[in-house]
């Protein structure tokens, strides 16, 4: 077994319980948030996370006490809990413009792919908007639950259309 090498990347994958199953947190060693999932979709996120922080070394442990914290309050009701956690990506400018954009969605709102795209002022990349919703590696803090078809419908989520339809309800979305 060789060494790890000085520089590289250290993640730590904490596990927490909520109502609608345990989240996988991954953190890095300043606290920022690099990847968040369900347990149940655990593979999606390595494989996300491999595209994020290649060569990563991931090991078990705890998240900073702040981040499980504001995990916990947002499942507890404080629907805003999320908002302020710092997150790092990596991605294409497009991407992390669209994942910018899911962050400014209120809890409580949604908003269409065809509202995302013109947020991001593209708005005749609505299918380019979409597959990058849908590559986040940080469900919930970047909400990609928040973001329906033009119609209404709950379309695709990562995290399977029972639990959006849950967190939505949750933030005080009438479906």
């Amino acid at each position: 077994m060789s060494a790890v090498q000085p520089d590289t990347l250290m993640l730590t994958l904490d596990r927490i319980a909520s109502p609608v199953g345990e989240v996988l947190l991954v953190t890095d060693v300043d606290g920022a948030v690099r990847a968040l999932d369900f347990a149940d979709y655990e593979p999606r996120m390595m494989r996300l996370l491999g595209r994020h922080a290649p060569g990563a070394v991931l090991v078990a442990g705890r998240a900073p006490e702040s981040l499980r914290a504001a995990i916990q309050a947002y499942f507890g009701g404080d629907v805003r809990a999320l908002d302020a956690v710092g997150v790092k990506t990596a991605g294409t400018a497009f991407q992390r413009a669209v994942w910018a954009a899911l962050r400014a969605i209120p809890a409580g709102q949604t908003r269409s792919y065809s509202q995302l795209a013109a947020a991001i002022g593209a708005p005749r990349a609505v299918r380019a908007a979409g597959l990058a919703n849908g590559q986040n590696p940080i469900a919930l803090i970047v909400p990609c639950h928040r973001v329906i078809g033009t119609n209404g419908t709950l379309t695709g989520y990562a995290g399977g259309i029972e639990r959006k339809s849950w967190l939505l309800r949750h933030e005080g979305v009438i479906l």
